[in-house]
């Protein structure tokens, strides 16, 4: 009888957890931040047919959906202006509540390893974390009302509906090490102009192609991109064969290095396997797609280095991506404020260009240029606080009012050909161009011949002219058009001029 009588509630139990409960996805979670002033989506899963009814702590009602037939559910909230800390409630056959809610502005943080890059340095890790003056930056970061989720990083085959993992953490002296630097310098300047909460989240993973990041469908609708695919799927077929021949030659590659320490090697390159973050697109399904249709304000974007070796390809694929996400988002103006990749010896010009030729094409989008940022030796420079910076002009200009702060360096317009000169115009060039630290450099000047050869360079105003007494009869300029340029063409802003060349001729 005994026996029995501890059976009935185990069976009880077992009823009780047999039943389906609401559930969430892991980014409504508590210290979450939700976009303010607009109409937010919450979403989640239920039993079919369940009743969920959500309660927001500045809302004056409840509102009430119904699961689908796949147990799906999402709702619209209202949100108030920036404040908090609320509560947030989801009520059906259970109850959850999330605490300490706020509501300010959030933005998507994505790209490869220079958005990674933490605050503080890890251990082992190299140059892949730790910014400069991080002993002075992390006593000072008592910013709890700036948060960051940061994404599990995994890939998946097809779209899934919830990211891996991840969590909401407040700044603070404790918790920023881990934040990636580049959001974290974009927020608190951000932070310091508005004085409202700013939610980041961030979804980042080193050594990734911007391929990685975009819906299979965008790169199967583009004829220049679906070739991506296409040998993506084949070097799937003969990948077995191919990762053996890799290992083989790794083994190689290491006795030949113990052996003779001073000889110049090239490392062999790892195949794209079916769980490599390099295949196009899976990185887009596990950890992009399920954060949709979470309300954004914007996106700030960190990428670049993984596709320096195809510039014109970038062109395009660039350009898709961004698309990807603002279908994804049913946003076609979402903003999107990315970073122009810092000088070092594997960033091509080609890729640059393809940049800049972004910011120019692609509406709602702004660029950060630090060619005076980088590390000749690092492709990962350690000053994340000019970057994050100049990401946050664009924003604070075009998201937050302030229309007279200057956010964009000279940006290369025209030429004209005059008396064996070339004489150059430029966007953003207010208060006229400026040369620091000494004359300017980085200029080259061409013929008909296409022959490059170093130039000189004079200010006028707003504009440049540019001449080489080898040339006679110039026919274009190219600036800083070179893996490693240290340039000093700034406007008055104290902002820097992009790269960029007056020509297209390919492969010179």
């Amino acid at each position: 009888m005994l026996h029995r009588l501890f059976l009935l509630p185990a069976a009880l139990l077992l009823s009780l957890t047999a039943r389906a409960t609401i559930t969430l996805p892991r980014l409504l979670a508590d210290h979450l931040v939700l976009q303010q002033k607009t109409t937010v989506a919450l979403w989640g899963w239920a039993d079919p047919g369940e009743q969920v009814t959500v309660t927001a702590g500045w809302a004056k009602k409840p509102v009430r959906v119904t699961a689908d037939a796949q147990g799906n559910w999402l709702v619209r909230v209202s949100t108030a202006k920036a404040g908090g800390p609320y509560t947030l409630t989801f009520q059906g056959q259970n109850t959850l509540t999330l605490q300490d809610v706020l509501l300010g502005e959030v933005w998507l943080c994505g790209g490869q390893s220079n958005m990674v890059f933490p605050i503080s340095r890890r251990p082992g890790s190299g140059s892949y974390s730790g910014v400069v003056n991080e002993a002075e930056v992390k006593p000072r970061a008592s910013y709890p009302q700036i948060r960051m989720f940061t994404v599990t990083t995994q890939t998946a085959d097809t779209p899934q509906r919830d990211v891996p993992g991840g969590q909401w953490t407040p700044c603070s002296p404790a918790t920023v090490g881990e934040f990636s630097a580049v959001a974290y310098f974009f927020a608190q300047e951000v932070y310091e102009q508005i004085k409202v909460p700013i939610g980041l989240i961030n979804a980042t993973w080193g050594g990734t192609p911007a391929e990685a990041w975009t819906r299979r469908e965008v790169l199967d609708a583009d004829p220049d991109l679906r070739p991506i695919v296409e040998r993506y799927q084949h070097g799937l077929e003969t990948y077995p064969q191919d990762y053996a021949a890799y290992k083989a030659a790794q083994q190689l590659y290491k006795e030949q290095k113990a052996a003779n320490p001073q000889l110049r090697l090239t490392a062999p390159k790892e195949p794209v396997g079916p769980t490599s973050n390099k295949s196009p697109y899976k990185n887009y399904n596990a950890m992009i797609h399920p954060l949709a249709p979470f309300t954004l304000r914007g996106v700030i974007w960190y990428q670049g280095e993984s596709n320096a070796e195809r510039g014109y390809q970038y062109r395009r694929l660039f350009p898709a991506l961004i698309s990807s996400w603002r279908q994804e988002w049913g946003r076609p103006e979402l903003p999107f404020y990315f970073v122009q990749i810092a000088p070092h010896r594997s960033a091509r010009p080609e890729l640059r260009e393809a940049q800049l030729l972004t910011m120019q094409t692609v509406p709602h989008t702004g660029m950060a240029v630090i060619t005076d940022a980088g590390d000749s030796l690092d492709i990962h420079p350690r000053n994340k606080q000019v970057v994050g910076h100049r990401l946050a002009q664009w924003a604070l200009a075009h998201e937050y009012g302030e229309k007279k702060r200057p956010y964009s360096g000279p940006i290369y317009a025209s030429m004209q050909p005059e008396n064996g000169q070339i004489r150059l115009r430029f966007q953003y060039a207010e208060g006229g161009l400026v040369a620091q630290n000494g004359p300017l450099r980085e200029f080259t000047i061409a013929g008909p011949d296409s022959v490059f050869r170093p130039a000189q360079a004079r200010i006028e105003g707003r504009e440049l002219v540019v001449w080489s007494p080898d040339v006679k009869q110039p026919v274009a300029v190219r600036f800083a058009w070179k893996p490693t340029p240290f340039p000093n063409l700034y406007n008055a802003a104290g902002l820097p001029a992009s790269p960029f060349r007056t020509d297209q001729w390919r492969r010179l």
